[in-house]
This record gives C-alpha cells, structure tokens and sequence, in this order.
C-alpha cells in the first residue's frame, strides 16, 4: 500500500515538474523577443535627426529681407534673408523653403565722383535647418558699377530682372553694371545726377549663393 502511494506521489511530482519546466521553457521563448521588439520601437522614436552632408557647389536661392546701397554699407555689415527653394539632397530637404537666412558685407565701396565705381559684395554666413542655426560659407556674391565715364551702365530695377542677374554671377560671371536709370529708385537716381551712381539692392530681390565648402546639418 505505501509503495503504491509513494509510486503514486512521484508520478504527480514529476507531472507537476514537467509543467513548471514547459511554462518556463514558453516564458523565455517569448519574452526576449518581445522585450527587443519594444525597445527596438522606442529606439527607433527617441532616434535624433540623422547628419546629411549638401556638397559645395550647392546653389542657395535667397530672397533679400534686408536692403543694401553702397552709400551706407560697411565691410561686416550683417542682413537678413529669406529661402526662396528648398534644399534637397537624397530626397530628403535638409534646407526648407521659407528658411531663414543670415549673411553678411564682405566688401562695400561707394561710387566715387567720376572716379571709381560703386562694388558690392557680399555672402550668406549661417542657415536655420531643422530648428538650429548652421554655419555656411559661399563664394561672395559681387556687384560693380563700371566706369563712370561709359554709357553702357545696365540698369537693374529688381525682381525678376535682379534676380537673373545674380544668378549668372553666381554661376560664374566676373560682375554686372550697375546704372541709375529704369527704375533704380529715387535715391540712386539722386546720386546719378549728382556724378555718383551707387548699388543697390533692395529687399525682396532674388539671390543665388554657391556654397564653396560642404556643410553638414541634422535632418529628421
């Protein structure tokens, strides 16, 4: 009799081992699995923006926000500007449009009577991309008065005409001509009569700046 019931308790005993053994085996199959996967998605959420690099000789298409005439403007002047196209490398915009803009004077000199010409060259200095400011640097952006002693002074008034300009100048050209007639504005028509025909270039204007060194900037 006791050894039936003995016989009896190891089998139960081993019956109950043998499920605490299998529901173990199930937990540890499982868990792991899940455990990465969880963190794996909240790894993937808490991940920052990823470092994309835009090459040198990008174009940087700006819209002026700050007025500049050579009669005023001094070498480390800083202005304001406005993306006017976004900036996409891979597919992925790293510069969007409406980004703002900083840039600065590099060289200003006034248009001197019958003299030398007016000149006006400048560059953008840093961009807002993806809530942060970047430093840039681009090939200066020159504008030159010819002699005064010429009459073949082109005109610019602005907009699309200016910003035509700028771009064959950032793409290459050596300067433009700067006049006072066809709408330059009454302060420059001023200084015309007077022998003096200074730059300028008005707020809104298109402008197109090439980077001349990669830069690297975080995008999401």
């Amino acid at each position: 009799m006791n050894k039936r019931i003995s016989t009896s308790s190891w089998l139960l005993l081993t019956t109950a081992l043998a499920l605490v053994a299998a529901g173990c085996a199930n937990n540890s199959g499982t868990t792991p699995s899940d455990s990465s996967s969880k963190s794996g998605g909240l790894l993937s959420k808490i991940e920052g923006p990823k470092p994309v690099t835009i090459p040198a000789g990008t174009d940087l298409h700006v819209i002026m926000d700050t007025s500049l005439n050579t009669g005023s403007a001094q070498a480390g002047d800083s202005f304001e500007a406005t993306v006017a196209d976004p900036v996409v490398i891979g597919g992925k915009t790293v510069i969007a449009k409406e980004a703002h803009a900083k840039g600065t004077v590099v060289e200003a000199r006034a248009s001197g009577r019958l003299s030398k010409p007016a000149l006006l060259s400048i560059s953008i200095s840093s961009v807002e991309t993806n809530g942060a400011w970047v430093d840039v640097h681009t090939d200066p952006l020159t504008l030159e008065g010819k002699s005064h002693k010429k009459r073949d002074i082109v005109a610019i008034g602005g907009g699309s005409a200016l910003g035509a300009l700028i771009g064959g100048i950032a793409g290459g050209g050596k300067g433009a001509a700067i006049g006072a007639a066809a709408g330059a504005g009454a302060g420059t028509a001023g200084a015309a009569a007077t022998g003096k025909k200074e730059i300028t270039l008005p707020a809104e204007s298109h402008a197109t700046f090439r980077l001349s060194e990669p830069v690297t900037v975080k995008v999401k």
